[in-house]
């Protein structure tokens, strides 16, 4: 199977990023692009991929909480790849966000508003017409409303339905959308979850590789459907 040759991830310094860059590598992509907040979190992943796999590697400051959208839109260049990643995430304080209208507007901008630009650009008429294939990490909190966590929940369900909008949009094109409802992955942002309902990191990575041009939405762990 001809598998992708290239990647940009935004989102670049999460555990998810990682272990996903690291299995492009051993499947022979060879060129990276990772946007992150903070590129210094990067310096292990580019030297352990250089090392190993001899990948070509470039890297982009850029913080999604910040009130830039409108200035950033108008800059963005995203270059062809064969396959973009958006692994970017933050769960915010929920009671800070229940009380504290910035908190909550932080939360929203980093899962969704901030990430638009980025989204519109990749998924533009040039690109979508050509073959490519777009990774979008969502949340089953997207499903439904819950005490301990809705202002990340109503972000990543906003995101959800605009990526599936471009899903249809895509579905007799060869670019492919692929949706992932992911459950607690054993990250920072996981803390405090019972470690059986979490998977690595690494397990995510995996999965993932096994059908690497899917289309439409899926949860991971699958079991999360029913939850």
């Amino acid at each position: 199977m001809d598998f992708f040759k290239s990647a940009f991830v935004i989102g670049g310094s999460s555990k998810v990023a990682y272990s996903i860059c690291i299995k492009l590598a051993q499947n022979g992509c060879k060129r990276f692009h990772l946007v992150s907040r903070d590129l210094n979190r990067n310096n292990h992943l580019i030297q352990y991929l250089k090392n190993n796999y001899e990948v070509n590697i470039t890297q982009e400051k850029y913080d999604l909480s910040l009130n830039n959208i409108i200035k950033r839109n108008s800059l963005l260049e995203i270059g062809f790849y064969d396959l973009y990643v958006i692994a970017a995430g933050y769960l915010g304080d929920e009671g800070l966000a229940q009380e504290e209208a910035l908190e909550a507007l932080k939360i929203q901008s980093v899962n969704y508003i901030n990430l638009l630009p980025w989204i519109i650009n990749i998924t533009n008429r040039n690109r979508i017409n050509k073959k490519g294939s777009l990774w979008v990490f969502s949340s089953v909190a997207s499903d439904r409303g819950r005490p301990s966590n809705y202002n990340y929940g109503a972000s990543k369900a906003a995101l959800t339905t605009f990526c599936e909008g471009i899903l249809l949009r895509c579905q007799n094109k060869p670019f492919s959308v692929r949706i992932i409802k992911a459950g607690y992955i054993d990250t920072p942002m996981a803390r405090g979850a019972p470690s059986f309902l979490c998977i690595s990191p690494d397990k995510v990575a995996q999965y993932l590789m096994r059908r690497p041009y899917k289309r439409g939405i899926e949860y991971l762990p699958w079991w999360w459907i029913i939850v």
